[in-house]
């Protein structure tokens, strides 16, 4: 287990992924903030949870698409379970996480508890959109959610 340091960018060699990682804190409203929607190919981690490597499940998301097409994580609903994902810290070290699960959900049931909940060991959690997208809403009606576990430092 890793102490406290800044996670800089995320690296998913399964599906092309390598990307800088920007802060992420709260809305007004209390959700948790997305990337800036005019940077597609930026993810960002929450930093009111763990740094990847700490204990915990630290929380990084990103856009599915953009106006422009296909943004960071577009492709993160073809994950599976082995894949592994590589998190880059500002102190030099690279947490390698495996991939365990993937999960598209309806919005309306995100699962808060599993994906911010405590833990006793170094997770990931990677969220983006799915599903329909709802024109009305202007927004896709479902969540993909990959859970990993840490199984190397480097």
């Amino acid at each position: 287990m890793l102490g406290r340091s800044l996670p800089v960018g995320v690296s998913i060699p399964s599906i092309g992924v390598r990307a800088p990682l920007v802060r992420l804190g709260l809305r007004a409203g209390g959700e948790v903030q997305v990337p800036p929607a005019g940077r597609p190919g930026e993810a960002g981690w929450y930093q009111g949870g763990p740094a990847p490597g700490e204990r915990g499940a630290a929380v990084v998301l990103g856009h599915v698409d953009s106006a422009k097409g296909a943004a960071v994580f577009y492709d993160l609903g073809r994950l599976r379970p082995g894949n592994r994902v590589e998190v880059s810290r500002a102190d030099g070290r690279v947490a390698v996480f495996t991939v365990e699960s993937v999960e598209r959900v309806p919005k309306g049931r995100f699962p808060t508890a599993r994906v911010y909940g405590p833990l006793d060991h170094p997770a990931l959690r990677l969220v983006t959109c799915g599903g329909a997208f709802d024109r009305a809403e202007r927004g896709y009606r479902d969540n993909v959610i990959v859970y990993a576990a840490e199984t190397a430092v480097r």
